[in-house]
């Protein structure tokens, strides 16, 4: 017998039902990347996964009418059989009634359960149903069933379809378990039931065989009934094969006992009621926790794991029918600071929010999950272009930017998305979630609110993952150099030098700095990379200042440096170990480095100009900075952006924007150098501007560090400014 509660779909079916709009249905999951084992074990889920899909498209329309339809038959010919033989329908005396108040108990703890629930979650009925069958044949088995079917519809009439086709399967799985039995050479009947006192030793095989057909083929084809074709289905089989274990068991366990029972004792049979009610429980409880392993326990998304699991199943269905898919990645920008400011509490009372408004701006067919932290995930089963889809997932980030309100306290958060659209960036789960991560850090890099993947930015692709690597060993063998672009006054004096990385590969020749630094920065390779320019730029100063030659270097750091732990006591050791004086080395930022936390880098820099480094702002205009963080960093020289210099002579626009910028940084007490100065008019321009040094290819291109040396002494180099002297140089062992 059948939980006839409720529920047509299989197991967790009904979970994006409370998470989501629109469609079916930390971390158990892999993460973006997905693990090279989760890959092997993706592909033979995809396997497995297809064959499911297949069969279930060769499924008659009509199954479950015709399901009906086959019970029918079989409960009408069986009932009239019996009667037409003259035996009894049901045993009478006590053991009939004592039956029937087990079954009343039954069918009220069903009726009663709180929540609906699907096929698997019950094992009272099948254990009373096969005790029946075991000790007084089908036919009463059947009318027991049909009682639960009649009483539990009636009670739950919204629920009154799905009862009949589950009470009609259940009535056929009592009809192979009978003639499992029968072929066997066991026929028990009300009048001649098959007692404990005929079992045999082959009893012991002929109870597992019946209570295994009968679960077999009831759970199956339930299953083929109504599982949808379109969800991720090996993860939910397995969870529900599991399950189905455990009820086998206890029919095993059970059953034979409610016979024996009711064969000796029949009077006490209604107390086997109890350990029915707890075996339901425990089954109950064992679902509930299968189903959190698929459920954020906060926002009631679903999670990573689900959404891998679907995923496939779109992709499947998408390969089947020539369409696209689409994964959006999302992730709420500056949300750390909320919890640090407010704390976690309110952090998650946010995070109920976000999922709301999520779920309400789905677009019908999208499917919603939380992936942990403050990352939500969307998919689209489909889509019908990679337009489309950074349509939906720029509607999507304009909902969750609505002001949120948190105790009458106002608050706006941001959110970046990266799109990922399959098969045009990804033909599998889990690198269409790895290339929707990659696409939302670009978003969120770049402040566009929204990417679409590119694998020309994207640093895990075969041939950049090739470069990394060869970046990694030229850098353990210095074979990535320096070269030097000097910064020049008006006067002639030179204010100092550039450091810029250069890199000539012994088989792809020479790599232009904008391609491998965008690796080191998005590989995590960058502070290595920081940390040998500075190593190199710090020794040939020393050697420089040995020679007489005292001009300081600029070496460029990035956002991830500045933010780094330790970052200024390390450059204050360096400095120290070299023997150079901290005036000597002047460390270029640029406004990115504003963006994620402000303080924070205030508070990185502050702590290098202490030790006596002095800053530089480059790239000044291209960034997002305001005036105000501006005013706080300890920078003491400000670079304009080339792409303003460039057209300085004959753009009028471009030429205010400088004599404005030349004006601001004045006043705030910091000297200006302007970038890429490659003719006459436009140094003069500048220097009529009141800008206080040039750097381009007009004074000098980047040279190698003894073409450097040869510029410098050519001049007589003298610095327009004294630098302290130097420290002793530090022991090392």
């Amino acid at each position: 017998m059948l939980d006839f509660s409720g529920g047509s779909g299989p197991p967790f079916s009904r979970l994006p039902s409370d998470g989501t709009r629109g469609g079916a249905g930390h971390d158990a999951g892999a993460g973006p990347g997905g693990a090279q084992a989760g890959g092997a074990s993706a592909c033979g889920a995809r396997s497995e996964e297809t064959r499911l899909l297949r069969l279930l498209a060769a499924r008659p329309p009509a199954l479950p009418a015709l399901v009906v339809a086959a019970a029918a038959l079989a409960l009408i010919g069986g009932v009239a059989r019996v009667l037409w033989e003259g035996h009894a329908l049901f045993p009478g005396g006590t053991a009939g009634w004592s039956f029937a108040a087990l079954t009343g108990c039954v069918v009220a703890h069903l009726v009663t359960m709180s929540r609906d629930r699907w096929w698997g979650g019950t094992g009272s009925g099948p254990a009373l149903t096969l005790a029946i069958l075991l000790l007084h044949g089908w036919v009463p088995a059947l009318l027991v069933s049909l009682a639960v079917v009649a009483l539990v519809g009636a009670a739950r009439r919204h629920k009154w379809r799905q009862a009949l086709v589950h009470g009609a399967i259940d009535l056929l799985g009592i009809g192979v378990a009978s003639l499992a039995l029968a072929v066997c050479g066991v026929r028990p009947s009300v009048e001649q039931p098959w007692g404990p006192d005929a079992w045999s030793l082959a009893a012991v095989a002929e109870i597992p065989l019946a209570a295994a057909l009968y679960l077999l083929f009831t759970r199956g084809l339930q299953w083929f009934c109504f599982a949808p074709r379109t969800r991720g289905l090996p993860s939910t089989l397995r969870t529900a094969l599991i399950r189905q274990g455990l009820v086998g068991v206890a029919l095993l366990g059970i059953a034979p006992l409610i016979a024996v029972v009711a064969y000796h004792k029949p009077l006490t049979l209604p107390l086997f009621a109890v350990p029915l009610i707890a075996l339901d429980s425990t089954l109950r409880i064992a679902r509930a926790r299968a189903e959190e392993q698929l459920r954020d326990p906060l926002t009631g998304l679903p999670n990573r794991l689900w959404l891998l699991e679907r995923a496939w199943a779109a992709l499947e269905e998408a390969e089947r029918t020539a369409s696209r898919s689409a994964l959006v990645l999302i992730d709420l920008d500056r949300f750390r600071s909320v919890n640090d400011t407010l704390g976690h509490l309110a952090g998650d009372r946010l995070l109920l929010q976000i999922a709301e408004r999520l779920r309400a701006a789905l677009p019908r067919g999208a499917e919603a999950a939380r992936l942990g932290g403050d990352e939500f995930a969307v998919l689209l089963p489909v889509a019908d272009s990679t337009t489309s889809a950074q349509r939906v997932a720029r509607n999507l980030v304009s909902a969750l930017g609505s002001p949120l309100d948190l105790d009458g306290l106002t608050l706006v958060l941001e959110a970046s998305a990266g799109v990922a659209v399959y098969p045009d960036h990804a033909t599998e789960a889990e690198g269409l979630l790895r290339r929707a991560d990659v696409a939302m850090y670009e978003a969120k890099r770049d402040r566009t609110a929204v990417e679409v993947y590119e694998a020309t930015r994207d640093g895990n692709t075969p041939d950049r993952l090739g470069l990394l690597a060869d970046l990694r060993r030229a850098l353990d063998a210095g074979e990535v150099e320096l070269h030097y672009q000097p910064k020049v006054g008006f006067d002639g004096t030179v204010s100092g030098l550039e450091a810029l990385v250069r890199w000539v590969h012994p088989e792809r020749g020479r790599v232009p700095p904008d391609e491998f630094i965008a690796i080191a920065e998005t590989s995590g390779l960058m502070p290595r990379l920081t940390e040998y320019v500075l190593e190199t730029a710090l020794a040939q100063v020393a050697r420089w200042r040995a020679g007489g030659l005292t001009v300081p270097v600029a070496v460029n750091v990035s956002p991830r440096d500045v933010h780094s732990p330790g970052f200024a006591g390390a450059v204050a050791a360096r400095l120290a170990r070299h023997g150079v004086p901290p005036g000597a080395l002047q460390l270029e930022i640029t406004e990115h480095v504003l963006l994620e936390d402000p303080q924070q880098a205030a508070d990185t820099l502050a702590g290098l100009t202490g030790h006596g480094v002095k800053m530089s702002l480059d790239d000044f205009g291209t960034g997002y900075s305001s005036l105000v963080h501006l005013r706080r960093l300890p920078v003491s020289e400000l670079k304009i952006d080339r792409s303003f210099v460039a057209r300085l002579a004959v753009d009028t626009e471009d030429a205010e924007i400088v004599r404005c910028t030349v004006d601001l940084a004045h006043s705030l007490g910091l000297l200006v150098v302007a970038e890429g100065v490659e003719d006459d008019e436009t140094w003069e321009r500048l220097r009529d501007l009141g800008c206080d040094a040039v750097q381009g290819w007009l004074v000098a291109a980047a040279m190698p560090p003894g073409e450097t040396t040869a510029w410098l002494r050519a001049r007589e180099v003298s610095v327009n400014r004294t630098l302290p002297a130097a420290p002793p140089p530090a022991h090392t062992p």
